[in-house]
């Protein structure tokens, strides 16, 4: 079983990255690092070095040569290409007002709540060369290039079937970012050979679309592994952006790293802190 474990140096670690790197290298024969910093505007360098003391700190020790997204992404432009070329794309020219001014409930991350503005626009080369753009699928040409909607199985048997909501016209590729999460993702688990996708249960709607995609590019299917999250005693998610303890502040109070590994790899967590749904 091959496992990845792929944080955003956006911020540093907190207990829940923790649980699901345990968790990932609890399953895998293979455990692989991942550094997910395709957003320019948000990852730092000290951020990757912070991923590193902190899965050092833990006694984690990952397989071979982490494998850093930004040194990748001419193979995510050849993947785009090859849905370009099956006419599964399109340019989109909204911006995020844009969207939100025609939308009355947005949700989703997918490009669910996307409108379709620009579905039926015809292409306009000098129009893409002026003026900044991001690549969409087009979801319904995709189902049907797919053969229909994709569905996915679960590490504990449990068989997931699509719904058409659950699939919208999602973001490929941007000016400032050459590749989505959805295109990246599946493309370096495949070239890795990732059989076993572990992560949080909040990344399960991103599932359909990256089934998908896999599906049109011929990448083969991994198992999934979606498991519950690490939250606050009060049900409150763990989140960069609301300053979640971090594992560096643990380790400056003294908490044992390896032994915090272990507890995690029983399913205990510390005291303050429980999983999402139990």
């Amino acid at each position: 079983m091959i496992t990845r474990f792929a944080p955003s140096p956006t911020g540093r670690l907190h207990l829940g990255h923790a649980y699901s790197a345990v968790l990932g290298r609890k399953l895998g024969t293979r455990w692989l690092l991942r550094i997910e910093d395709l957003d320019p505007g948000r990852a730092r360098p000290e951020f990757v070095d912070g991923i590193m003391e902190d899965l050092a700190w833990l006694g984690l020790a990952h397989d071979g040569a982490p494998i850093v997204q930004s040194g990748r992404t001419h193979l995510y432009a050849e993947a785009l290409e090859r849905l370009k070329e099956q006419g599964l794309v399109y340019p989109c020219f909204c911006t995020r007002a844009d969207i939100a001014a025609s939308l009355t409930a947005p949700h989703g991350d997918a490009g669910s709540a996307y409108p379709g503005t620009c579905r039926g626009l015809k292409d306009d080369p000098e129009r893409r060369a002026r003026v900044p753009h991001s690549w969409r699928l087009d979801s319904a040409r995709a189902v049907e290039a797919a053969g229909g909607l994709p569905c996915w199985r679960e590490q504990d048997g449990r068989l997931f079937e699509a719904r058409v909501e659950m699939i919208g016209d999602a973001i490929l590729a941007r000016k400032d970012a050459p590749s989505s999460y959805h295109l990246a993702c599946v493309i370096d688990d495949s070239a890795s050979g990732v059989t076993h996708v572990v992560r949080g249960e909040d990344l399960r709607p991103s599932t359909p679309i990256q089934r998908l995609l896999q599906t049109l590019l011929d990448l083969a299917e991994p198992t999934y592994v979606h498991h519950p999250l690490v939250t606050h005693e009060d049900g409150r998610r763990l989140a960069k952006r609301d300053q979640a303890p971090t594992l560096s502040a643990m380790r400056e109070a003294g908490v044992d790293g390896r032994a915090l590994a272990e507890q995690l790899t029983t399913g205990f967590l510390p005291t303050g802190y429980r999983l999402s749904g139990h």
